[in-house]
């Protein structure tokens, strides 16, 4: 009796989509023939799991499923000889790569588009880059380790062993497509003996057991430009997953964050920057030291300065990602500083200050007072 489908990925009946394809992924990666060679065991069970999988992410193939179990899938393309997967079934390096690179951008869930002769580009993969301020300030060169896929280099991409290579599908002739009549229309569907491959593979290549493509690492060098923010892409043309059977390659996606700074807040262009000062400063005003990201910068500070009093450095801020030599600006937003552990001596001279204050040195907390005074005499009517 054939082995039920949510036993094989370990999942209930009523396992969600995103249960299943968390299910599938992890036993793709323990499985995989790459990670488990010359176990023949091993290579079973990633073929049971990618079948199962094939059948469980499909909402109707699952409905259909459910209701009729093994009986109401059918044969499909049984017999047909190899089609170019491993596991002889849809799940390949797309889903799998998945759990290295997150989204995979582009139609089909990151497996590239197919020609009607098989040729199939390779998948669009991302990688998220962090980067500092400073790194946006500057530009940099960074360089990357990733994972990726590449062409076969015992078969040549072929997938087939030395001497033999792919073979026209005889049941679809080569197209990748069966048409069918029903009545006045003719109806294409994808040809269930190679599954859209246009060709089959009868002695795969035991390199990479007939995918034409293998698992490796590679480094980069990506060339960050000034001004980039978070959410940004990078475009590496070529650098995603190997194109089947001398189809090109995907493409590698770049995609910028920006980390977090201890000192300063971005704000598109502009940067804000808290900074604290003494009561002493803030009354009497003076010459004031603050950082930038290319140093330091002195700014003059008005005597009387009132907690957030915002002070601006022109073109002290980060560049246009688009606009050369075009930047913003430094925002510097004071606060000041209320003294705490005072010493005797200290509490006596600012009872003395208090003592000698007025309306005038004390503006703003005169007039509040005033209001409350006001307020209260017309509440008491």
């Amino acid at each position: 009796m054939p082995k039920d489908l949510y036993e094989i990925l370990g999942i209930a009946r009523d396992a969600q989509e995103a249960d299943i394809k968390k299910a599938y992924r992890k036993l793709a990666m323990e499985l995989h023939p790459d990670r488990n060679p010359n176990d023949k065991g091993a290579e079973a069970k990633f073929k049971e799991v990618n079948a199962a999988y094939e059948v469980l992410k499909d909402p109707k193939k699952r409905a259909i499923y459910d209701q009729y179990g093994h009986a109401g899938l059918g044969q499909g393309g049984a017999g047909g000889g190899y089609s170019g997967d491993p596991s002889g079934f849809g799940g390949g390096f797309g889903d799998i790569f998945e759990e290295f690179f997150g989204d995979i951008f582009g139609g089909g869930g990151g497996r590239g588009q197919r020609s009607a002769g098989g040729a199939q580009r390779g998948e669009d993969f991302r990688y998220d880059l962090t980067v500092t301020l400073e790194t946006v300030m500057n530009g940099s060169e960074e360089r990357i380790r990733i994972p990726t896929i590449i062409v076969c280099a015992t078969c040549g991409g072929s997938g087939a062993k030395a001497g033999s290579g792919p073979e026209n599908c005889t049941m679809c002739g080569g197209a990748g497509q069966v048409r069918t009549q029903q009545g006045f229309f003719s109806v294409a569907r994808t040809c269930p003996t190679c599954r859209g491959q246009g060709r089959i593979i009868r002695n795969p290549c035991g390199g990479c057991q007939g995918q034409g493509r293998v698992r490796s690492e590679k480094t980069l060098t990506v060339k960050i430009p000034a001004g980039v923010d978070t959410g940004n892409r990078i475009r590496l043309s070529g650098e995603g997953g190997a194109g089947l059977r001398g189809a090109p390659n995907g493409d590698l996606f770049i995609v910028i964050e920006v980390a977090p700074h201890p000192m300063f807040e971005r704000y598109e262009a502009d940067l804000l920057c808290h900074v604290p000062i003494t009561f002493t400063q803030a009354a009497l005003g003076g010459r004031l030291e603050v950082p930038t990201l290319s140093g330091r910068a002195r700014l003059t500070l008005p005597a009387g300065t009132q907690t957030s009093k915002r002070l601006i450095l022109r073109g002290k801020g980060l560049p246009h990602l688009n606009r050369p030599g075009v930047f913003g600006d430094l925002v510097v937003e004071v606060r000041v500083e209320t003294p705490v552990n005072l010493s005797k001596r200290q509490k006596e001279l600012l009872e003395e200050f208090d003592a000698c204050s007025d309306s005038e040195s004390q503006p703003e907390s005169n007039s509040f007072m005033g209001k409350v005074k006001e307020f209260l005499d017309k509440m008491a009517g």
